[in-house]
């Protein structure tokens, strides 16, 4: 395994593309139980290498009903985005927010990673482009997958991502907090049990 995280963290793959530079944030153990594949880094992350310290990293541990040391405990949890490192932001023609992951990261690595987990129990898909990889019988929006969470099985969890830019989902889809987190605190209680 550290060979392949030594790997990983040389990678340059697509540094061509990286504005901000290389610098994959990944969080990997063979003992964790749970993987969260999310996104790709933020601009706040790229600069601590810490995945999910930000914003959106309280809002997935309040979700999860865990606290940071658990989150940050890589024997527990394992973190592996679709794109490793800060693909970097929009500029002008009025769109905002960060780019998509870049696409050769998960093909190059996921497959290389995801053979060392062998004790994850429970996989959290966090956004639609994580969705959009593993969840080959999907619906076609992010609302209908995380609704239909249900059906994919006792494996897989999809989720929004937890950006306060997704306020306004929250607010319309009330079902998720009321249905889904009480069902995904369990399930990560079970799996960290």
């Amino acid at each position: 395994m550290t060979g392949l995280l030594t790997e990983i963290k040389n990678c340059q793959l697509c540094a061509s593309s990286l504005v901000n530079g290389v610098r994959p944030v990944v969080q990997i153990d063979p003992q964790a139980r749970i993987l969260i594949i999310g996104q790709a880094p933020g601009r706040k992350v790229h600069q601590s290498g810490i995945p999910f310290d930000d914003a959106s990293g309280d809002r997935l541990r309040q979700w999860l009903g865990i606290t940071r040391e658990v989150f940050y405990d890589a024997k527990q949890i394992a973190i592996m985005p679709m794109g490793f490192c800060f693909p970097g932001s929009y500029s002008g023609k009025g769109q905002s927010g960060d780019l998509p992951p870049r696409p050769e990261c998960a093909p190059k690595w996921h497959s290389l990673l995801l053979a060392q987990l062998v004790n994850v129990k429970l996989i959290l898909l966090v956004g639609q482009y994580a969705q959009h990889y593993y969840l080959s019988d999907k619906p076609k929006t992010l609302t209908e997958t995380v609704l239909q969470w249900r059906t994919f099985g006792p494996c897989y969890i999809p989720l929004p991502h937890p950006s306060p830019r997704n306020n306004i989902w929250l607010s319309r889809n009330p079902w998720f907090e009321a249905e889904l987190l009480s069902d995904i605190r369990q399930r990560v209680a079970i799996a960290l049990a």
